[in-house]
């Protein structure tokens, strides 16, 4: 099942082309406002999963374009974010260590909405493609062989970063938390729909150009071994967002007016937008090709605009 918010936060379901309405078939959850109803849904799920289905095939749909779908998840308790846990297409000759951090639930956008360049001296301005799971059930230290089971489903996800920035080592919170550096979506895709995410392939696109494409089965350390190690840390609740981590060679500047759209197999496709009131330009030089050039540094060097050294 593919479940979404759109327009003024209504739940829905997806099917096909066009989407349903099922806000008043879980309307006793309780909640403040209806961007609670998401998470109660889930940490309620077998109990409304049968309602769902009913509420699918006795309410009419409408078609998806016309409606604009918000994130689907808009409030997590926690977003957590692989950090580097990629091998590179296999390129990096030992395995990183296992790492992480989090990323603040007010950056959350969705699919449609623009990802806004702050003014600061960020060195770059880069977005992530990543599968982003939702977890069903609270899990505390579980292990990997129970851990897929605290899945409840499966969504696209984009971690922005603002790299560079002063001073040195006061890296992670002042780069990843800003508002709007976490988009989300278009759906959530129950885990029961797809039935090996350890063998997706994630494309990103900029402006229509293949930017980012690679596959979850080039994960350093798995999607088990992520839940079981981040679970050692802290609880994980349902609702919350575990970001799986990227594959860095296709990273790239972001910039006034891009248009970015991340594929996940099985999944779907999250759209969103960029925008700079200081118009600041970098070429449009992956990581990799920054690399094979033989250039300084880890990603090409801004052109013009504020900041530009």
């Amino acid at each position: 099942m593919k479940l979404c918010y759109f327009n003024d936060y209504r739940l829905g379901v997806v099917v096909a082309d066009n989407v349903v309405d099922v806000t008043d078939a879980v309307k006793d959850i309780p909640h403040l406002d209806r961007r609670d109803l998401m998470i109660g849904l889930i940490a309620r799920w077998d109990t409304y999963k049968d309602k769902l289905v009913k509420a699918t095939t006795s309410t009419t749909a409408m078609p998806l374009r016309n409606v604009r779908l918000r994130p689907p998840v808009p409030k997590p308790g926690n977003i957590v974010c692989m950090a580097v846990n990629y091998m590179e297409d296999g390129t990096l000759k030992e395995k990183p260590q296992i790492n992480a951090f989090h990323k603040a639930a007010t950056a959350v956008i969705g699919d449609g909405d623009t990802m806004v360049l702050p003014d600061v001296p960020a060195t770059i301005f880069e977005g992530e493609a990543e599968l982003g799971l939702v977890i069903g059930k609270r899990a505390s230290h579980v292990s990997q062989a129970d851990a897929m089971g605290h899945i409840f489903g499966y969504t696209c996800f984009i971690d922005g970063s603002a790299r560079g920035l002063p001073p040195p080592g006061n890296v992670f919170f002042q780069m990843k938390s800003r508002d709007t550096f976490a988009p989300i979506g278009p759906w959530i895709v129950t885990a029961d729909e797809i039935a090996d995410p350890q063998n997706l392939a994630i494309t990103l696109s900029n402006n229509g150009e293949v930017m980012q494409k690679f596959n979850t089965n080039d994960m350093a350390h798995q999607i088990a071994r992520c839940i079981e190690w981040a679970s050692s840390i802290h609880t994980l609740e349902p609702g919350d967002i575990l970001a799986t981590g990227t594959n860095h060679r296709g990273l790239h500047a972001f910039m006034d007016g891009d248009k970015v759209e991340l594929t996940v197999e099985k999944v779907g496709t999250l759209r969103v937008n960029v925008k700079d009131e200081h118009k600041r330009k970098w070429a449009r030089t992956t990581r990799l090709q920054h690399k094979e050039k033989g250039a300084e540094g880890a990603h090409t060097p801004q052109l013009s605009g504020k900041h530009a050294k």
